[in-house]
Order: C-alpha cells, then structure tokens, then sequence
C-alpha cells in the first residue's frame, strides 16, 4: 500500500489563488502518483468572498481535494494547527495560499523526507517585502533568539515538511494556544532546514497588519521567554532603591540646606511622571503573559467545523 502526502493550504479571503494554488500543487504531485497517494486539503477560515464557492467547484472536480469551512475566523496560528490534525497523510506539508511559498520547494520536501527527516524546515533567507519589515523581523527574532532558553529558528513562517510521527504528537499537545513556529524548535525532531526566497503574493492583498503582527511577536514571547517577567522584577527593584537614596538625599539636603534649597514641586512630579510610566509599562508587560496563561486555562477549542467536503466523515455532519 502507498504511503500518502498531504499538503495543507489555509486560506482566508483568497478567491483569486484558490484554483490557481490547487492547480500548481496537484501538478507538483503528480509526479510523485507512482509511488505516493496525495491529498490537498484546505481550511478556510471563514473567507466573507467567493472562495468558499470556488473550493466546492475544486472538491466538486477532484475527490482527492479536501476542504474544511470553519464556523468562524479562529485566527492565523489556530486554523492551521488544527488542519495539520486533520489531514491522513504519512507526512503534512503546510504552505500559503498567496503563493509567497514557491511549490517548487514540494519535491524538495519530498526529498529530505525520504531521506529520513521528521521535519523539513522552509526557512526565507530573502524576501520581496519592504527593506524597513524585513529588518525589523531580523531585529525580532534575534531578540526573541537571545532572551528565549528554547532554540528559536529565524526567518521560519511554520511552511514546510511535518512526518506523522510529529503530528501524532500535535495532537496530543492539546495546546489551545498553538505557537507551531516554536514548537518545532522545542520539541527536538530531527530536522532539514531548506533556503528559499520569498516572492510577492500573486493576488489579492495581504491580510497581516501590525495588530496580527504584534499578535504573533507576543504569542511567541510570552510563550518562550521569562525574560521579560524578570527584567520587570530586577529593573523594579532598581528603580525602587534609587527611589529611596534619592529620597533620603533630597531629605537630608532639605532638612540642612533649608534656607537655600529651591522651593518646588518639580523633582516630585518628574518622579511620579517615571515612575508611572514605568510601571505601566511592566503592568502591560505581565498582562500579556496574563492574557496567554489565561487563554490557556479556559482551553477552548482550536477550531469550531461549519462543515468539510470530501472527507471520509458526510459532509452534513
């Protein structure tokens, strides 16, 4: 019996690289019919255009494409975690619909795979973005690369090769919060990291912003580094016993200097200007660690199904 390939592509708003996309891979895999099974599998997260439609008119042609409608939008880290545990293949490949990840990089996968690699990493040593993003990514993930005690790998968007032996334990993770990027680093699977250029999407506009980008830096900080929990403690400490030499100083300066000691507010009120902003710095510092314990702790579920087409499970199910 053939082993199987699966390739999941999570898509949201993409009516104009859905088809394309679905050509482009299948031809990529085609070459491999003779000795792999292949599935394409999408998980749209609730797309408000006409992709939905067009992914119907694609499993409606080929049972060997796949598609997974979420109930809602359940954000950019959830939707692909879970169609990672859904699809059936011996390996799962993850790419993006905009095709920002070349399928030109499917055989290579392919290849690393059958050389015995649980993990074949797509890692952009360049890309067709902005000069001004490109270098504040480097900045971040050297910053997150130095505070964090767990390997972090830069320049890696989660695209790339997962054997079943990896995805059996995704699933048995059963994090509400999935960060994939740094769960591969964590987890220690034997591992091929593989070069790739980053291309400009083929259509549509992209839908990251600085909120979603912000989003993700802070997933991964809060998630692998205490970094921050502790300069927060040992930098309050600082401040705190500064506060109180400079206080006792400006005491003893009053009490003896009184007749020439300029009278004023002005030193008070530049201390409670810093020190506020500092501590409301640091309080929203632990409030983001708050926001991903708590996330944590009420453990919802990844993804709610609206329904999915072409799976063993009926689709009105």
């Amino acid at each position: 019996m053939k082993k199987m390939i699966s390739v999941l592509i999570p898509c949201f708003n993409e009516e104009d690289n859905v088809i394309p996309i679905s050509e482009a891979v299948s031809e990529q895999l085609a070459a491999f019919e003779d000795r792999y099974d292949w599935e394409l599998v999408f998980i749209d997260n609730d797309s408000k255009d006409c992709t939905r439609e067009k992914l119907e008119s694609i499993c409606a042609k080929d049972s060997r494409i796949k598609a997974i409608f979420n109930a809602k939008n359940f954000g950019q880290f959830n939707s692909p975690y879970y169609g990672m545990c859904q699809c059936s293949g011996d390996c799962v490949i993850t790419m993006v619909c905009d095709f920002q990840d070349p399928v030109e990089l499917i055989p290579r996968f392919i290849e690393e795979w059958e050389n015995g690699y649980k993990i074949v990493a797509a890692i952009k040593i360049t890309s067709k973005e902005s000069p001004i993003m490109r270098g504040l990514r480097s900045i971040y993930y050297k910053m997150i690369k130095k505070m964090s005690s767990v390997e972090q790998i830069e320049h890696f968007t989660g695209t790339g090769l997962y054997d079943r032996s990896f995805i059996n334990v995704l699933r048995e993770l059963d994090d509400p919060t999935p960060f994939l990027r740094g769960i591969v680093a964590e987890l220690g699977f034997r591992r091929k990291d593989i070069t790739y250029e980053q291309q400009k999407r083929r259509a549509g506009k992209t839908h990251n912003n600085w909120a979603t980008l912000y989003d993700a830096a802070m997933l991964s900080f809060t998630s692998y580094t205490k970094s921050g929990l502790r300069v927060a403690t040992i930098f309050g400490f600082i401040v705190a016993l500064l506060s109180v030499i400079v206080a006792l100083g400006y005491l003893i300066l009053k009490l003896v200097f009184w007749y020439r000691f300029p009278a004023g507010n002005a030193p008070l009120l530049i201390g409670v200007f810093l020190f506020g902003g500092l501590q409301l710095f640091f309080t929203g510092l632990v409030g983001e660690y708050i926001m991903n314990m708590s996330a944590r702790i009420m453990h919802r579920p990844l993804v709610i199904e609206e329904r999915r087409i072409n799976f063993d499970k009926k689709d009105d199910e």
